[in-house]
C-alpha cells in the first residue's frame, strides 16, 4: 500500500468568529460523481472547536467548489458536555439524512478536559441539530477518564464503532495512555462498549492512539488511525472481524511539504470516482489545513 500525495487541499485563513484557526479532523461525504464534501474543525478564539465544511471535485483538488459562511454545529450551551467544542468524528448518509457523530470537549480542573461523544442531525448536509443535549455515549467502569473521536458503520443489523479511550492520566503527554476500543449498537443512538483495545503499540515510545477511520472492504476491515511517537503519524491496521487487529505499514508519511513536514493525523479514507482517497491534516493538528492523497497500489 503506497498513498501518492496530492497537496494541500484547504488551508484556512485567519477569520472571525467560529473560524479563527484550524481546518482539521476531515471526514468525506460524497455527494455525487464529482463532487465530495468535507467536513471539518475550525477554532475560535477561545480554542473552542465547531464543525464546518467545503466542497470539492477530486478529478480537481485544487479547486474549492464552495465552503461555509456560517458553521454546522456550534459549541453546547454552558455546562453542557460539549460546551468547551466539538470535534467531527464522522458523517453517515441515512434515511435522506445526515447522521454526525462528534466528541464534545468539557474543561476540567484537575485535569486538562473531559470528553464525551455526541450525535446530530441534518436535513440538508449543512445545518446540523443536537440529537440530544447529553452524550449518546460518555464515561463508564470501562472506559472512566474520557472518550473521544466515533467513527461509526452499519454493519448489516448491527452498528459498530471505535472510538478513543484514555486508560489513565499522567503528569505529561507522554504518559497519555489512549488507545482505540469497540462498541456496538442496533439503532445508532445506544452503545454498549465490549471493553477491548483494537490497535496495541508497536513499541514503548508509541502512544494517544485516536481518531480511527475504518472502511469495510469485501475481504477484511481495514483502519487508519493516528498516533503519537515523536510526533504524530498515521497508523493502518486490518481485521478479518473488525475485533482482532493486526498492525501494517500505512504507506504515507510526513513531508517534504513545509504543511506537512513535522506531523501527519487525523486520517480519513473515501472511495470516489472508482479510486481511493485520503483526506488527513499536517502541522500542528490542522493548524496548516488539510491535504488529499490517492492510493496507488
Amino acid at each position: 500500500m503506497r498513498w501518492k500525495k496530492l497537496g494541500n487541499l484547504f488551508q484556512p485563513t485567519a477569520g472571525q468568529g467560529w473560524q479563527v484557526s484550524h481546518a482539521a479532523n476531515p471526514v468525506a461525504l460524497p455527494i455525487d460523481d464529482e463532487t465530495v464534501r468535507v467536513y471539518y474543525n475550525s477554532r475560535d478564539i477561545q480554542k473552542r472547536s465547531s464543525v464546518s465544511w467545503i466542497e470539492f471535485a477530486p478529478s480537481d483538488p485544487g479547486r474549492i467548489l464552495a465552503h461555509a459562511e456560517l458553521p454546522s454545529l456550534t459549541p453546547g450551551e454552558v455546562g453542557c458536555f460539549d460546551d468547551s467544542g466539538c470535534s467531527i468524528g464522522c458523517a453517515i448518509p441515512r434515511d435522506g439524512r445526515v447522521w454526525l457523530y462528534y466528541m464534545g470537549w468539557n474543561l476540567s480542573v484537575t485535569v486538562p478536559w473531559r470528553n464525551a461523544i455526541g450525535l446530530a442531525f441534518s436535513e440538508d448536509g449543512y445545518e446540523f441539530k443536537r440529537y440530544s443535549r447529553a452524550p449518546i455515549m460518555d464515561r463508564s467502569e470501562i472506559d472512566p477518564f474520557t472518550i473521544s473521536y466515533p467513527w461509526v458503520l452499519q454493519d448489516g443489523n448491527i452498528w459498530r464503532m471505535w472510538y478513543g479511550s484514555n486508560q489513565s492520566w499522567g503528569s505529561n503527554q507522554s504518559d497519555m495512555n489512549h488507545v482505540i476500543k469497540s462498541a456496538r449498537s442496533t439503532d445508532g443512538v445506544r452503545w454498549i462498549p465490549d471493553g477491548r483495545i483494537c490497535v496495541p503499540p508497536c513499541g514503548a515510545d508509541e502512544y494517544a492512539f485516536a481518531r480511527p477511520c475504518v472502511v469495510r472492504d469485501p475481504d477484511k476491515y481495514r483502519m487508519w488511525f493516528a498516533f503519537r511517537g515523536d510526533a504524530y503519524r498515521i497508523g493502518y491496521a486490518e481485521s478479518a472481524d473488525g475485533e482482532t487487529w493486526l498492525r501494517r505499514p500505512s504507506g504515507i508519511d510526513p513531508g517534504p511539504s513545509d504543511w506537512d513536514n513535522e506531523s501527519i493525523e487525523y486520517p480519513c479514507v473515501f472511495d470516489h470516482g472508482g479510486r481511493r482517497y485520503m483526506l488527513y491534516c499536517g502541522n500542528k493538528y490542522g493548524l496548516t489545513g488539510f491535504g488529499l492523497a490517492v492510493l496507488e497500489g
